[in-house]
């Protein structure tokens, strides 16, 4: 029985190009129809601006100009082009309510809920929550209620977080990254063997695990 080719993505939960990426890939896969392969995802920590406060005092228009040194109106103008490209991904960007925060304890949930089984499950709810209802993702307690929701036990998850038991499982993804040489994300590695960068297109994706397929088969791509 052949094993499933292992998509590793590297993603971080304040990154409105890696929900888009995600709608993009499932999209690729099911393009595929009956052709597609059996595939295993697995998400890896990133963060975009580690020196985020967990509770930051302003918007993401705010925060996007100070950071990225941008005038206002250029950034309203970006996000509105992000908007638009999430829209056309089934996605409905709130960015007047989004919550910008530090995702660091994210991530710890997230090696949590992938020992648990509920890793993709949450890493839906997640973007969901922040992008789209204006959910905060960087304090414990809306933490483990999102981990609720998806079907993990709070108090596991709770002890989890306040004992940061997965911090370094974090920084392992973190280091790995910079081994990779990645410097932005979504970060999509097909079978530990090719690497796509950025919120491709659906096809883009599906190309690539129909040509990681036919390799696994011996067959020229």
């Amino acid at each position: 029985m052949t094993d499933p080719i292992k998509i590793d993505i590297w993603s971080d939960i304040a990154c409105p190009w890696c929900y888009i990426g995600k709608r993009h890939l499932e999209a690729g896969i099911a393009g595929l129809g009956e052709n597609a392969p059996d595939i295993e995802i697995e998400y890896h920590s990133f963060e975009l601006a580690p020196d985020t406060p967990v509770d930051f005092e302003g918007s993401e228009i705010d925060f996007l100009a100070a950071h990225k040194g941008m005038p206002e109106e250029q950034v309203r103008q970006m996000l509105g082009h992000v908007s638009g490209v999430a829209k056309a991904a089934g996605l409905d960007y709130d960015f007047d309510a989004l919550k910008h925060t530090k995702t660091l304890k994210a991530h710890e949930l997230l090696h949590f809920a992938k020992e648990h089984g509920a890793q993709l499950a949450l890493k839906e709810r997640l973007l969901s929550a922040y992008f789209t209802e204006g959910g905060h993702v960087g304090r414990i307690d809306e933490l483990v209620g999102f981990a609720a929701e998806v079907g993990l036990d709070a108090d596991a998850a709770r002890e989890a977080l306040e004992s940061g038991r997965y911090a370094a499982a974090v920084q392992a993804d973190i280091a790995q990254a910079g081994a990779y040489g990645i410097q932005g994300v979504p970060f999509f590695v097909f079978d530990g063997k090719y690497g796509v960068s950025g919120a491709q297109p659906a096809e883009v994706f599906g190309q690539v695990i129909t040509q990681v397929g036919a390799e696994r088969s011996g067959e020229a791509a």
